[in-house]
């Protein structure tokens, strides 16, 4: 399998710090395209994510090895979606950890379920096309999945060397199950999908106020480098325009809402201006909708058939 990258704004690869901190980065951090870090010190290391397939996750494996030596005895997965933990199989024996959310949500949501849904696009119209736009670059026949050995909630820590490595729950945000990876020696933040960057967050479970406050939180912590789950390699000011936007579209959302119109309509109605150089801005369909139902909304759809006909829909709108 040829791997693919699509155009961005900064290179495909390992990121070196300098400190013994590194990340993968996968342009244009669009769906799938997703990021990993890897924490070393003393020939230990811990990994922050693997890929949406063994192929992307052998070659984000390869390319840490080229800069590091050291043996990855644990993996942190930073919540279920599977473009951080479907190739944890590729990685050599280790210790996983995910939060206790994470690792439920991970038996329902496998890469066989994702297959079959690709295998039914070219009969499912729009929605479809859709779908291979998103997912069309990913193999999700030959996975090796690995569930996570150990779990938590609240915070916990691991030893990487000398380094301490802070494990932080934040969810129920983006997913069920969300969590953050600081290295306070490094200064250095792993925050899976809390952050997009360069590209519009989805808001799968909420609520939203935990996800503005997982803004907050790493604002107030002594962070230099910061590494998204999508997109480039951030700081504060990045946090901040992630916080913008949710704290926009819930304003939005709540005033459609309230005046009593329908979730679709109301994305669609959402001037998306101030972000309008982000990807992937159908994903306010699915944000709306999440917002529709934390505001009380009996009858809106939230099921994954609905969501990404809604976005494909969007998705040529936009076109």
């Amino acid at each position: 399998m040829t791997l693919k990258f699509r155009k961005a704004s900064y290179d495909p690869g390992v990121v070196e710090f300098g400190n013994g901190s590194f990340a993968y980065l996968q342009p244009d951090g669009g769906w799938g395209f997703s990021n990993a870090g890897l924490v070393t010190d003393g020939g230990e290391a811990l990994l922050v994510d693997t890929m949406f397939d063994d192929a992307h996750t052998r070659a984000m494996l390869d390319g840490f090895a080229k800069v590091s030596r050291a043996k990855i005895g644990t993996l942190v997965n930073t919540h279920h979606n599977g473009d951080h933990c479907y190739g944890n199989g590729c990685v050599g024996e280790c210790e996983i950890v995910a939060t206790v959310g994470a690792a439920e949500a991970m038996k329902h949501e496998t890469p066989k379920g994702l297959a079959q849904f690709m295998k039914a696009a070219p009969k499912m119209g729009l929605t479809g096309e859709y779908l291979v736009h998103c997912f069309g670059d990913f193999d999700f026949e030959n996975c090796s999945v690995r569930a996570p050995t150990t779990t938590f909630t609240g915070k916990t820590t691991r030893q990487v060397g000398g380094k301490t490595v802070e494990l932080i729950e934040v969810g129920p945000a983006h997913t069920g199950g969300d969590a953050l990876a600081f290295v306070p020696a490094d200064k250095t933040l792993f925050t899976g999908d809390i952050l997009f960057i360069d590209g519009h967050p989805i808001l799968w479970a909420g609520p939203v106020g935990n996800w503005i406050a997982a803004c907050d939180a790493i604002e107030a912590m002594d962070v230099e480098t910061i590494v998204p789950g999508h997109g480039p390699v951030t700081d504060k000011a990045g946090v901040r325009r992630v916080k913008d936007y949710l704290v926009y579209v819930r304003d939005e959302a709540k005033k459609r809402h309230d005046a009593g119109m329908g979730a679709l309509e109301a994305a669609r109605s959402i001037a998306l201006d101030d972000f309008a150089g982000w990807g992937d801005a159908e994903r306010i369909a699915v944000n709306v909708a999440t917002l529709y139902c934390e505001f009380g909304s009996k009858d809106t759809p939230s099921d994954a058939a609905t969501m990404f006909g809604w976005m494909a829909q969007l998705w040529k709108d936009r076109a």
